[in-house]
């Protein structure tokens, strides 16, 4: 097969969506020898692809195509054009917000996750309208979807319309090759160095987002733990600013345990790892999740997990976190202090997470999306 993917919308790689891609694309080498990929790449988001040009075929999205909008009417004009002029037989569009009314070849989408419909005010009101309105009538012009959790696809069925039999769950993977317990002392000393972390600390990691994300409700949970313990720890964020970003810097200077939150903003993709395993527990409140990647790679670099269960979030993190009511700032603190304050909960944590991040693999997650652009090529528009 010819087989055509839109990275457009990786955002210079800084989003969920870079990582999904930048993991599933070296899976999918592993069958480079029996389908041809051709990827559609923003002009300087090139060498953020160096890993595949020797084996794929990138072709250039000029970058006065990249703003949302242009974007948007890019993959509505152009793309469709290139899809022919390339003799594809399958485009897949990792974005339901990218996705194609035009039919050049069989279409395959991956939809993370409708969180617009949950999470009341998560995005401005263009993105909300675009999300719950225009790009339902979008999935419903696409062949196959990919969902990628079970959550996400009963979502897709209530809220799209799209019938069951088109939709197909592949699960996330863990690059195990990076994601693996190591010395905490090493990495410790390697985050001290990169970001100055000296005291233990609770690690957040996803961009900063309110109100999805849930910072601020987990920033008064810390500060009723550093109440209550009297401790040293730290809560430190890893992610970009994003919409909302302005409540969560607003009430990390409201804490009077400010000095203790530490905002590293974007962590690059070779410190992730030693991040993990240098903090003492990993904490995950949000709202709602498609997925939630960030709880199984700290769960496979040997660190404890707190976590809500929204969305899907209870699918991928089963019974190996301590589980909190994301919208009660008791339930956070009081999961923030046991695991703070008992070893035996923190060792027993980390044994059930590694046994559960085992259970997702990347190679896996290729092999199963390459079934879905199989039965899409043939049969399109009829799947």
């Amino acid at each position: 097969m010819r087989i055509g993917i839109s990275t457009s919308v990786i955002q210079r790689g800084k989003t969920g969506i870079a990582q999904h891609l930048f993991a599933l694309l070296p899976a999918m080498l592993l069958h480079s020898g029996h389908h041809q990929f051709v990827l559609f790449v923003m002009e300087e988001d090139l060498s953020l692809f160096d890993f595949v040009t020797d084996r794929m075929r990138l072709v250039t999205v000029s970058e006065r195509y990249r703003s949302p909008l242009r974007n948007i009417l890019w993959h509505q004009t152009r793309l469709p054009a290139l899809a022919r002029e390339h003799h594809l037989d399958v485009l897949h569009v990792p974005s339901y917000r990218r996705l194609l009314w035009q039919r050049p070849c069989a279409l395959v989408a991956t939809i993370h996750d409708l969180a617009p419909f949950h999470v009341s005010g998560k995005y401005d009101w263009k993105r909300m309208l675009y999300g719950r309105v225009i790009a339902r009538q979008f999935a419903r012009r696409q062949d196959l979807i990919i969902a990628i959790s079970e959550n996400t696809s009963r979502d897709i069925s209530r809220f799209f319309g799209v019938p069951r039999d088109r939709v197909t769950v592949v699960y996330n993977g863990i690059e195990h090759e990076r994601f693996f317990p190591g010395s905490r002392d090493e990495a410790m000393a390697v985050v001290g160095n990169a970001f100055g972390l000296r005291q233990p600390f609770f690690l957040y990691v996803a961009r900063l987002e309110h109100p999805g994300k849930n910072h601020v409700r987990l920033i008064s949970a810390f500060d009723t733990f550093k109440i209550a313990s009297g401790s040293d720890w730290q809560l430190v964020f890893g992610g970009s600013d994003w919409h909302g970003a302005e409540t969560v810097h607003a009430r990390i200077k409201e804490s009077r345990f400010a000095g203790d939150i530490r905002a590293l903003q974007f962590v690059p993709n070779e410190m992730l790892p030693d991040l993990y395993r240098a903090a003492a527990v990993f904490v995950y409140p949000s709202l709602y999740e498609g997925f939630g990647l960030p709880p199984l790679e700290a769960m496979a670099c040997g660190c404890p997990v707190i976590s809500s269960i929204r969305g899907s979030l209870g699918e991928v993190v089963g019974d190996s976190a301590a589980i909190v009511e994301p919208e009660e700032v008791a339930s956070i603190s009081k999961q923030l202090f046991n695991l703070a304050t008992d070893e035996s909960i923190r060792n027993r944590l980390i044994a059930a997470g590694l046994a559960q991040a085992q259970k997702f693999d990347w190679k896996t997650a290729a092999e199963q999306t390459l079934r879905v652009y199989e039965r899409a090529a043939n049969n399109p528009s009829s799947s």
